[in-house]
């Protein structure tokens, strides 16, 4: 199969200081990929690279078999960024927000036409939530706020979509109703890379992770990469690793050992618990 994207020997950085060297990494069409590490690993800026955001220092990118020219994002590609970089008090709407994604197709910008409106309304419907298209951007939930922005990426007919840290400040419900929307979005054929710190939410959901931190540090499945050591690699910290037939559960080292606080409680405090118990 003929790759979809490919980044190959790629160096960026900010001033002088390196980001991350010699990042090689091939999708291909239809997958769907957690891109992990910590915060400050470089995911945000191998994301914005791919989509022209930021300065090469050194490699190329490729799409269909095409070399990119620096600066310039693949033709059929959506965007969903961090949600802290967004200003929700900007007075929008979730209907106007998505068609800003079509601003390559309209004619007269800013004015749309009837038939972006329509494209709107569809892919607000597509992603469940058609019932809020008048209403402003800032009164929506985080979760509502996640799908507007996923159907302004989608609505100029994208091949691939990028998230950047989709889930990093939503609860559990809102991480599942998103990565299952994802997976359905996925298997009509959209090809998908989001990065994320969620190990769990990735191990649960994702069928390919790539482990990146300044480089790429291991991929493949979850059962495959998430170890002990290839984690360790990843986030610098020792990290335990539960299997349960085709589950995984991840934690930090340090956050499975009962620390000494806890044994800190007052006299009262600890009557009152053997009393309970």
């Amino acid at each position: 199969m003929e790759p979809l994207l490919e980044v190959r020997n790629l160096a960026c950085g900010y001033q002088t200081q390196p980001v991350f060297t010699r990042v090689n990494l091939t999708l291909y069409p239809g997958q769907l990929s957690g891109l992990v590490g910590p915060s400050g690993s470089g995911k945000s800026t191998l994301i914005k690279a791919i989509l022209g955001l930021v300065h090469l220092w050194a490699g190329e990118i490729w799409f269909r078999g095409q070399r990119l020219k620096p600066g310039v994002p693949p033709p059929k590609v959506g965007y969903v960024p961090q949600v802290e970089t967004v200003d929700w008090t900007f007075p929008v709407t979730a209907e106007e927000v998505v068609m800003m994604g079509r601003y390559q197709q309209q004619k007269i910008w800013p004015w749309p036409s009837r038939r972006d409106r329509a494209k709107a309304r569809e892919l607000l419907s597509r992603v469940g939530i058609e019932h809020v298209a008048r209403q402003p951007i800032g009164e929506l939930s985080g979760g509502q706020q996640q799908r507007v922005f996923l159907a302004r990426a989608l609505v100029g007919e994208p091949e691939i979509v990028l998230l950047d840290e989709p889930t990093s400040s939503s609860d559990l419900h809102v991480q599942h109703e998103l990565l299952h929307l994802l997976a359905d979005l996925n298997q009509q054929g959209l090809t998908i890379l989001l990065s994320t710190h969620d190990l769990n939410s990735v191990a649960t959901h994702l069928p390919w992770v790539v482990c990146f931190n300044q480089g790429l540090i291991a991929q493949g499945q979850p059962m495959d990469v998430f170890t002990p050591a290839i984690l360790e690699r990843t986030f610098g910290g020792e990290m335990v690793v539960f299997h349960q037939e085709d589950r995984i559960l991840i934690s930090s080292g340090m956050t499975t050992l009962r620390h000494q606080m806890q044994h800190n409680l007052p006299p009262i405090l600890r009557q009152d618990s053997s009393e309970s118990a």
